[in-house]
This record gives structure tokens, C-alpha cells and sequence, in this order.
């Protein structure tokens, strides 16, 4: 069964750009393949083994990107509700009680997920405890640290 995965705008259209760069590797292996063939005993030939290795991953990745694109619904951020809790789509605003310290999140699907871009799924350990969350709530986090309690201040 395949399910419906939603992403941004953004990476629907850098997966886009990803697929038409594999495509255009496909030349350049098949090109690789030929030179290869052409040194002879295909048996002991480890140049045209590597290049029809690299050739099958490219088709592999080809296929999984043309399937996940197939099964993607574009979110347009206008068209997600403006909600007092947290959501796919919000950002949101954290103070560890501890130290104080603060954070900035947004909520997104996992394959958009990028702690370097401030960006987390439901499935890390503190998207998960700020799902369905409101403002003002204290929320424990269980992380390889130990137990983090953080106050939600903002959810835009």
C-alpha cells in the first residue's frame, strides 16, 4: 500500500532536480560501459563490473524518486491552518527550563528533516513531545542525555 507523503514546495522541487541529475548520469555510465566493454574479457574486467554496478544503483534511485514523487502532495505553508497547537508545518518556539536555553523548530516530514536548518519530524524525540502540544506547556523529553523538560513558548 502506498501511502501519500506531504512536503514543501522546496523540496519537492529539489527532489525534482536530483531526479533530472540522475537521469543525465545515465549517459555518462553508459559511456563508461562501452569504454569498458572495449578493453576486452568482460570475466576479469573490473572497470565495466563498477561502472554496470554504479549504472544499477543510478536505476535504483531513478525508480525510488520517480515512486516518491508520484506519491507526494505539495503543502502550500497558505494553506495550513493557523493552529493553537503544534502541527506538521509549525514553527516553534522552545526554553529548556534547566538552562534556559531557547530553541526555534519547525515541524516537518521526516525525509525533510535537518537539525542544521532548525528542522524536525514527529519522529525525533522532541518533535514527537511538541505534537499536539499548546503554548505555555510544559513537555519532558526522553533523550540519550536523560530527561529534558522544555516550555513551548511560541507556535506560529
Amino acid at each position: 500500500m502506498i501511502m501519500v507523503e506531504y512536503m514543501s514546495q522546496e523540496s519537492f522541487n529539489k527532489l525534482k532536480q536530483k531526479l533530472e541529475a540522475m537521469k543525465q548520469k545515465r549517459a555518462k555510465i553508459s559511456k563508461t560501459i562501452g569504454e569498458a566493454r572495449d578493453h576486452g574479457d568482460l570475466r576479469e574486467n573490473s572497470a565495466y563490473h563498477a561502472a554496470k554496478d554504479e549504472q544499477g544503483l543510478n536505476e535504483m534511485r531513478i525508480k525510488d524518486l520517480e515512486t516518491k514523487l508520484e506519491n507526494v502532495e505539495v503543502m502550500d505553508e497558505k494553506d495550513i491552518p493557523k493552529k493553537d497547537v503544534v502541527s506538521l508545518g509549525s514553527t516553534v518556539k522552545i526554553r529548556a527550563v534547566d538552562s534556559g536555553q531557547e530553541f526555534t523548530y519547525m515541524i516537518v516530514p521526516e525525509h525533510e528533516a535537518d537539525i542544521l536548518e532548525d528542522k524536525i519530524s514527529p519522529e525525533s524525540p522532541v518533535g514527537g513531545a511538541l505534537l499536539g502540544q499548546k503554548a505555555g506547556k510544559v513537555i519532558e523529553v526522553d533523550v540519550p542525555a536523560g530527561l529534558i523538560k522544555y516550555k513551548i513558548i511560541e507556535i506560529k
